[in-house]
């Protein structure tokens, strides 16, 4: 069931409905079945693999506590080191199954997989380090993994988060639910009226006919595409659940204000690069390997010894990151890439600070401007490897960037209507993220203000019914993330 679709908008109206009429303690019950329900529609076959994955993870944990637990510390450590080895085997298994068949043999991910595998792979590392103790109900804990909202393309939630509140008790609350569906509507604005819309001319560019200027042009729309896509989704998935109660964390704080990369991933698909940085970066950076490397490295290079570890784990974590996307060259290349920026910025960072200090250029807000179109330049050129699975090609394209050619905007599938409405969509996407930037909530500064409200939330309406760009039969085009 998709979140542009007329099914899930009954779907979610019903369960808003009954979620405030059934007595509050079984509304957690009420979301799961609702789960298993929303996830079945995507294939009863994929019930396998979401129900495997909920009873490997409840399993692992409880052994692992329960190895933990005795009195032989050693014995503790041993057996419990066992059965999370063996939990991570089998959740990296059937994912890297999944993925392969999609890549080699066409053949679709179970929707979500990506997502609620990691979600669960963190609860059972929290439960292994002590962070958290094992849930003895299964089926809380299976609420958890399948918590529907979640599903489609994250957010990626820890348990100490969440469980609380998907197991709490909540009474209606007209201004959080209204809140939460301002929010499904801005999301669904820049779903249908944004990113696919401007899809049609990313295909198009796509072409290998499309050279020099059209490449990065390219590069441009597609950042434009995947930011109202993503963006979107999570903004559905986050306002549905702020309408249920239940708050989700936030993925996205407007990336495209960053002034370098490190600044940048701690605004682009946060929870993620959260769960890269505790569970992949730290635990490689402080292994006996990584100690004895650096220990190894400091007695050659005393100052760069010191950061190795550190770099290591940096590849170590985006190589990661690039496989979790896809395990195509592109992706991998596109992970590396990442990795390699931030280490040669890290490295670079003394020169940074003598020219900063011989030019005191940091606080005029037009060298700030220049900073983030860098940004914004640079990380669209990394992500364009997305759309090449041959990385060759890319590279072919990129040679071509300062030969002379048009770019041919009126033969990519959209008209002058189609691009007024797509620069009018994007300076009101520039203009909230301004306001949020500056004022904080949009929302909580219109609440006071009820005409003004009104008036913009019934014109998000009018735009998403009247301009938002439709298939046949009004299908909307799937969510990019869905493919992860």
């Amino acid at each position: 069931m998709s979140f542009i679709s007329y099914s899930f908008l009954l779907f979610a109206a019903i369960l808003l409905v009954i979620y405030y009429s059934i007595p509050a303690r079984g509304q957690w019950l009420l979301l799961l079945g609702a789960s298993y329900c929303f996830y079945a529609q995507s294939g009863i076959e994929n019930l396998v693999f979401i129900l495997l994955t909920t009873a490997s993870t409840y399993i692992a944990a409880r052994l692992i506590y329960r190895a933990q637990a005795a009195c032989d510390r050693k014995t503790a450590k041993r057996r419990s080191r066992i059965w999370l080895w063996l939990c991570l085997g089998i959740h990296f298994g059937l994912l890297a199954l999944c993925k392969v068949r999609f890549t080699f043999q066409n053949v679709l991910l179970p929707m979500g997989i990506s997502f609620y595998m990691f979600q669960s792979m963190g609860y059972v590392l929290d439960v292994y380090r002590g962070s958290i103790h094992p849930e003895r109900n299964p089926f809380k804990l299976a609420l958890f993994v399948s918590y529907f909202p979640q599903l489609v393309q994250g957010p990626i939630s820890k348990y100490q988060e969440l469980a609380p509140q998907l197991l709490g008790q909540r009474c209606y609350n007209g201004k959080q639910v209204s809140f939460g569906l301002q929010r499904m509507l801005w999301g669904y604005f820049k779903k249908l009226v944004i990113a696919d819309r401007i899809a049609v001319a990313v295909l198009a560019l796509k072409g290998p006919e499309h050279t020099g200027l059209a490449f990065l042009v390219l590069s441009c729309f597609y950042a434009i595409q995947i930011y109202g896509d993503f963006t979107g989704g999570i903004d559905i998935a986050i306002g549905l659940s702020e309408a249920l109660g239940i708050t989700l964390p936030e993925n996205f704080v407007r990336p495209f204000f960053s002034k370098n990369i490190a600044e940048y991933w701690r605004r682009w698909h946060i929870t993620l690069g959260r769960w890269m940085k505790e569970y992949v970066f730290y635990s490689v950076s402080v292994s006996a390997p990584m100690r004895r490397l650096s220990k190894s490295a400091r007695k050659k290079w005393p100052k760069f010894g010191k950061r190795l570890p550190v770099y290591a784990a940096t590849f170590a974590t985006w190589f990661c990151t690039g496989i979790w996307h896809g395990i195509t060259p592109n992706f991998l290349l596109w992970g590396m890439l990442n990795g390699l920026v931030i280490v040669i910025s890290e490295e670079l960072t003394p020169l940074y600070q003598k020219f900063h200090s011989r030019f005191p250029w940091k606080s005029k807000p037009w060298y700030g401007a220049l900073e983030m179109l860098r940004m914004f330049l640079l990380m669209n050129l990394i992500r364009i490897v997305d759309l090449f699975p041959n990385v060759g090609e890319c590279f072919r394209r990129l040679g071509t960037v300062f030969t002379p050619a048009s770019v041919p905007f009126l033969e990519l599938g959209l008209g002058v209507v189609d691009y007024g409405i797509l620069i009018c969509g994007c300076a009101v996407m520039l203009c909230v993220s301004i306001l949020q930037e500056k004022k904080g909530s949009v929302r909580q500064l219109l609440w006071q203000r009820a005409g003004l409200r009104y008036a913009v939330v019934l014109g998000l309406l009018l735009a998403v019914l009247l301009m938002g760009s439709y298939g046949i039969g009004y299908d909307a085009g799937n969510f990019i993330y869905n493919q992860f």
